[in-house]
């Protein structure tokens, strides 16, 4: 039986007005995911992290980019972040980056917001994406 082929880049991020705040420091971001990763039998193949940056776009974020340019080259085929306000902000580049998941055969997995795309509740998510997402 063929093994499904689970390859994870881990993204953490934080911007300096977060830093300070209990639970966000990329140490501690770092260290559960790891342990998730762990967990759920996930290689790791890279770190990704953004510091002293917003979650207002996904375009000004240079570790973020190169996360995507490998899922895109399928270096990584699942996306793991502590909480879902670490990966976006906007409902617009969420939507957006679901069909990116979708188009590469990526998940994003959120350990903190219980957000797994991966999971039969994908399609759902997707869906009601818009009444999910907190601002």
């Amino acid at each position: 039986m063929n093994e499904e082929r689970k390859v994870a880049g881990i993204y953490i991020r934080v911007s300096t007005e977060e830093q300070v705040r209990e639970g966000f420091s990329l140490g501690e971001q770092e260290e559960k995911l790891n342990a998730l990763c762990k967990y759920k039998d996930y290689k790791i193949y890279k770190v990704y992290k953004d510091a002293g940056i917003s979650a207002k776009d996904m375009a000004n974020r240079p570790a973020f980019q190169q996360m995507l340019e490998d899922m895109k080259a399928g270096k990584i085929n699942y996306i793991v972040a502590y909480k879902l306000d670490r990966v976006t902000r906007s409902v617009r580049d969420l939507e957006v980056l679901i069909s990116e998941l979708e188009k590469h055969n990526c998940y994003l997995i959120c350990d903190r917001d219980d957000v797994n795309t991966s999971s039969a509740n994908r399609k759902i998510f997707c869906k009601n994406v818009d009444s999910s997402f907190t601002t």
